[in-house]
């Protein structure tokens, strides 16, 4: 005889739909989102991808996040009905924080449902704790780095320290082990920044936060924590537990 089949109660119909822009390379979001949602009775994630497979600063690199092709797929999503429609990518990061910011804008224009982006809930949770110095963990190259530290001066944010892993193949993100992972948040935290960011949705580091905040002392911003975080809000349903997914879920709605 085969499996079981999973128990799944009749009325599968969430109250809170979450739709998901995501980079076609990408194997940890999904996952990751789902797994945090499935703390929050009644909520579900529908997913859209567009293809992103190589993360640099050449004209190659940045036409992948062209407004076209995530409108496209966020045009289907809306055909679900989902609640808020985000960016679960941190594009924005280097590429100016004014890209997620249309971005949302447009949706919100053609759907008339809300919006929200990985990189504008980082901003947002640096504002509401009031941070002025970071960790900045990330798989990224130099000059990609470079770039992000850059645009968060801008916004008077300083980085303390920072760590990345030199890959520019967006899948092999998701490779980054656990042990590689604590030990670039390790690294970052000896600066004693006010916050750690790990600054891509293709690593695993929500699963580590609260172990790392336990040990380090130190909030520890998951970029696709954030997402879930800020999208949660939109939606107006109840976080996960900080406790299993870190610190940022105990932060209340602005």
């Amino acid at each position: 005889m085969g499996a079981p089949v999973p128990s799944l109660p009749f009325d599968t119909l969430a109250r809170w739909r979450m739709g998901v822009l995501t980079p076609s390379s990408n194997t940890v979001l999904e996952p990751l989102t789902s797994a945090m949602l499935a703390d929050v009775p009644g909520s579900s994630a529908h997913f859209g991808r567009f293809r992103v497979v190589k993360i640099t600063l050449d004209e190659a690199g940045q036409d992948q996040f062209s407004i076209v092709e995530p409108l496209k797929a966020a045009d289907l999503l809306a055909d679900a009905r989902v609640g808020v429609i985000g960016w679960s990518g941190t594009s924005a990061s280097w590429l100016g924080f004014d890209k997620d910011e249309a971005l949302c804008a447009e949706i919100r224009h053609r759907h008339g449902i809300e919006a929200c982006t990985a990189v504008l809930a980082i901003n947002e949770i640096f504002a509401r704790l009031g941070v002025t110095r970071f960790g900045l963990v990330s798989p990224y190259t130099e000059d990609v780095q470079r770039q992000i530290i850059a645009n968060y001066q801008g916004l008077g944010i300083d980085c303390a320290a920072e760590v990345h892993a030199v890959r520019s193949d967006n899948f092999s993100f998701a490779e980054l082990s656990a042990d590689e992972i604590t030990e670039m948040v390790r690294e970052v935290a000896r600066a004693g920044p006010e916050a750690i960011v790990i600054m891509c949705t293709n690593m695993r580091g929500a699963l580590l936060a609260a172990e790392l905040e336990a040990e380090l002392g130190i909030v520890l911003v998951d970029s696709v924590s954030a997402f879930v975080w800020k999208a949660l809000q939109l939606l107006g349903a109840p976080c996960p537990p900080a406790e299993r997914w870190g610190r940022l879920f105990a932060i209340g709605a602005s």
